[in-house]
């Protein structure tokens, strides 16, 4: 089964070859560790995931990293903002973000480089754009000259006049062009900053990750992801110190994920709509976020809302049903062949996971309409090996239907409670107690099944 993806290089879809016969290097663009993760920055993740996931069946060996920027000028406004240290404050963020990332069934990445652990790999590579004469120092600070390199925009398809047209580019009389950007700069006595040839300073952003991906994964790697506003000016950026310093195709597929609205409008502070993981975790389970995220193609942009992540969740419900029906039933590995899967051959379509969806729904209805256990076992195994590849419905059926009760909702142990107060009520005949009991917990988002196993519940 061959792999396809959108190269946003080439601006096509391409059959995904890596270098190596075997083998997978992926880089994804991780976090600046200064505040909470919104749920913008979970798409990448979610997204890569699932390629990761789907580069495991393929190929025996996949190293996924995905680095973590604890130093930047941010960090440094939020420590002296809290009074705190930029250690004190990148661990803080550091530790949620994985813990957030977690809650949204991610993977963790098979390495996970700080760009202060990699500071010397970064002098190194500055020290050689100098040397190639494509970069220079001034005032202290060391800029990469866009002009000495022939077709600096290429991902972005635009030329130097039209990516500083309506760009935020830094003008300052250090710089040789507009466009040339820093590489490294002088650091304050109060900030954190390393001794190098230029005297003491920190790294420019795009200057990491190009040095990260050579330290730890070579100098030419298969993928590189990110969201769509990282082609320009960050991946154009690392493309041009690293192609420029060491040759080479540096990434072989760059791929990214389109943008993420809230309500229908971008998301921002000044607009009150911007909503963090950790906050919408308080009212809906990771999992929910999750497969909203992957509702959509990852290069079509979505609209992210309340409904989004109500239908989501009722989605989800009515799947972990159809597995509930079946819990006493032994899956059918052996029933499972990926490369014929119809959800399998969408995700290996450049991750088309609403086709993926759409075929596991498939599989639910038939497994719904199936009448001998082998079938049931059979179609089980397919519904988990589609949900284990899109990270869903990992959890036991009943833990997923009972799920936590929101802080001011009703707990496990009352509805079990109320569940034989309406029983005693039946074998009193009380059957209007009993239906009271009913619409009680209905109103409190509880649904009831009776069977002549006894009554099960679950919440709506």
């Amino acid at each position: 089964m061959s792999l396809k993806v959108y190269n946003t290089l080439s601006g096509k879809k391409e059959v995904f070859q890596p270098l190596q016969p075997d083998a997978v290097t992926m880089y994804v663009c991780g976090p600046t560790v200064y505040n909470l993760a919104h749920i913008g920055n979970a798409r990448p993740v979610v997204v890569f995931d699932v390629l990761f996931r789907l580069l495991q069946t393929l190929y025996s060996t996949v190293t996924y990293a995905r680095n973590i920027t604890d130093v930047d000028d941010k960090i440094i406004a939020a420590a002296r903002d809290s009074g705190r240290s930029i250690e004190a404050v990148t661990d803080e963020f550091t530790g949620k973000y994985r813990e957030d990332m977690a809650q949204l069934n991610a993977l963790p990445p098979t390495l996970e480089p700080h760009a202060t652990h990699n500071i010397g790999a970064m002098i190194a590579l500055t020290e050689t754009l100098i040397a190639k004469g494509h970069a220079y120092e001034s005032q202290g600070h060391v800029l990469f000259a866009v002009e000495s390199m022939p077709d600096y925009g290429k991902l972005s398809r635009r030329s130097l006049d039209d990516m500083l047209a309506g760009a935020r580019v830094e003008v300052a009389d250090y710089k040789r062009h507009p466009g040339d950007f820093v590489l490294w700069k002088p650091a304050a006595v109060a900030d954190p900053g390393w001794d190098s040839p230029w005297g003491r300073g920190r790294p420019g952003w795009h200057l990491e990750c190009s040095a990260m991906i050579r330290e730890h994964l070579g100098e030419t790697i298969d993928i590189h992801g990110g969201g769509r506003d990282l082609i320009f000016p960050h991946h154009e950026n690392e493309i041009a110190q690293s192609r420029c310093a060491h040759g080479g195709d540096y990434v072989r597929y760059w791929m990214h994920n389109a943008y993420l609205d809230i309500d229908g409008e971008k998301m921002s502070k000044s607009l009150g709509n911007f909503r963090t993981v950790r906050e919408l975790l308080q009212s809906f389970r990771g999992e929910v976020l999750r497969f909203a995220l992957l509702s959509a193609q990852y290069r079509t942009p979505l609209n992210f809302s309340a409904e989004l992540l109500e239908q989501a969740e009722a989605t989800l419900g009515s799947l972990y049903s159809t597995l509930e029906s079946v819990q006493d039933i032994e899956p059918d590995a052996s029933a499972v062949e990926l490369a014929s899967e119809p959800f399998y051959q969408a995700l290996c379509d450049d991750l088309n996971t609403p086709l993926a969806i759409a075929e596991l729904h498939a599989l639910a209805k038939q497994l719904h309409k199936a009448d001998d256990t082998a079938a049931k076992a059979a179609l089980k195994a397919r519904m988990l090996a589609a949900g284990e590849l899109l990270g869903i419905l990992q959890q036991e059926p009943q833990a997923w239907l009972q799920g936590d009760a929101a802080s001011d909702g009703i707990t496990a142990a009352e509805i079990e409670g109320l569940i034989v107060a309406r029983q005693q009520a039946k074998a009193d005949r009380d059957y209007a107690r009993a239906d009271a009991i009913r619409e009680q917990l209905l109103q409190q988002g509880v649904v009831l099944e009776d069977s002549r196993e006894g009554t099960k519940w679950r919440r709506g």
